[in-house]
């Protein structure tokens, strides 16, 4: 039997040119066949997995080498310092999207009863890390699909995310009150874009990536709806594709919102958008 080294090594080999991450794959798919820590792999290098999880290991390793993601593959994915359940109905939650958390946490009160609407919220990601940073918020996890409904709602009583109200809808449309801010990181390719046809996003819904011939389409739609859904003063904020930041901006402007500004990601492209409903005037 073969240990938990030699089976790294030859996973490895195996990835390489396949994935740029082979190492950290094979480890990540290694201790979950073990049910144990990473740390365990370099503590134990010696320990012999059984004959099941050895065979799952390289089930797994077979499916990566034809770039099936690795979050697919075990179920799970590290956001925002949580753990979500993922599945194929879903975008997988990636480090950029966090820019969007952050910007939506540092222009909202913190201690106010805020009601912020989560649009697309695939995993619930978005949503519930903003549940579980402010609990003082109402956050709505919003999607059109009863299966990931589903999946939001087993993330949220895995998390303890009591504050996360789950609506079935097509983007704004069975959203009847008013929010606070309204957030999304909604389809934003363009559907003829190469891209899709590369890496992991080959396995990921469509739908939750292309958005017509622009990228922009459902991005539009959101925009209209969501300027009769926000109060005065309130947030609209998009994740967007790393050079669409002035197409979106110059979308909210001819929507009517005011105080637009764009914030880079970690690799220094503009990636998420804000904009403000303005506030109401007070006669003189």
């Amino acid at each position: 039997m073969a240990s938990v080294s030699e089976l790294l090594r030859a996973a490895r080999q195996r990835l390489e040119g396949y994935s740029p991450t082979a190492d950290v794959d094979a480890r990540v798919l290694m201790a979950h066949c073990l049910n144990k820590p990473s740390s365990f792999l370099f503590t134990w290098p010696e320990h012999q997995p059984t004959d099941s999880e050895a065979r799952l290991f390289q089930q797994w390793i077979a499916r990566r080498v034809e770039g099936e993601p690795v979050a697919y593959l075990i179920g799970r994915r590290e956001f925002y310092g949580h753990e979500f359940l993922v599945s194929p109905d879903t975008l997988i939650p990636r480090p950029d999207t966090e820019l969007l958390v952050d910007m939506a946490l540092n222009h909202l009160d913190g201690n106010a009863p805020l009601r912020v609407a989560d649009l697309g919220t695939g995993t619930g990601a978005i949503a519930i890390s903003l549940a579980l940073a402010r609990p003082a918020w109402q956050l709505f996890a919003v999607d059109m699909d009863a299966a990931i409904m589903d999946l939001v709602e087993r993330n949220c009583h895995r998390l303890g995310a009591h504050n996360v109200q789950l609506v079935q809808s097509n983007w704004c449309e069975q959203l009847n009150d008013r929010f606070d801010a309204i957030v999304s990181n909604p389809p934003y390719i363009a559907e003829d874009d190469p891209h899709l046809e590369q890496g992991d996003v080959r396995f990921e819904p469509l739908t939750a990536l292309a958005s017509g011939r622009d990228g922009l389409e459902d991005i539009r739609l959101i925009i209209t709806q969501a300027v009769t859904r926000l109060v005065p003063g309130g947030l609209l904020a998009f994740e967007h594709g790393y050079d669409q930041a002035e197409e979106v901006r110059e979308l909210m402007r001819e929507a009517g919102l005011t105080a637009l500004a764009s914030h880079r990601d970690m690799a220094g492209h503009e990636r998420v958008t804000l904009g403000f409903m303005p506030r109401a005037r007070h006669a003189d």
